[in-house]
C-alpha cells in the first residue's frame, strides 16, 4: 500500500490504492476543510504536493477548472479529487506546525 505523509503535522500511514488524499487525511485523523463535500466545487481542501506528484491520478476537468478559478498552479491539488497511486507527501497550507 502507498504511504501518504501530511506536513506540517508529520502524520503518515499506509493508505489503500485509489483513496483520495482527503480520505487519507481522514483515515489518519486529520481534519481537512472541504466545504463542498468533496465535489470539486470549492478549493478549501487544497494541498501542495511536495513529493510524489506523479503518484496521484491525473487532473480531471472539474478539478482543473476549480484550480484555475482559485488561481492555484501545480503542485497544488484538490485533496478530494487526487487519488493515491503511490507514495506521496503533501503540505496542508495554513495548518499550524505540530509541537
Amino acid at each position: 500500500m502507498p504511504r501518504v505523509t501530511f506536513h506540517p503535522s508529520g502524520k503518515s500511514g499506509e493508505i489503500p490504492d485509489k483513496k483520495s488524499l482527503l480520505e487519507a487525511a481522514e483515515l489518519l485523523g486529520l481534519e481537512l476543510a472541504h466545504e463542498c463535500g468533496g465535489f470539486a466545487t470549492c478549493s478549501t481542501c487544497r494541498v501542495v504536493v511536495e513529493e510524489g506528484y506523479e503518484n496521484l491520478s491525473e487532473i480531471e476537468f472539474d478539478e482543473e477548472n476549480m484550480l484555475e478559478v482559485a488561481a492555484l498552479l501545480p503542485p497544488h491539488r484538490l485533496s478530494c479529487q487526487a487519488k493515491i497511486l503511490g507514495n506521496v507527501t503533501v503540505l496542508i497550507p495554513g495548518e499550524a506546525k505540530a509541537t
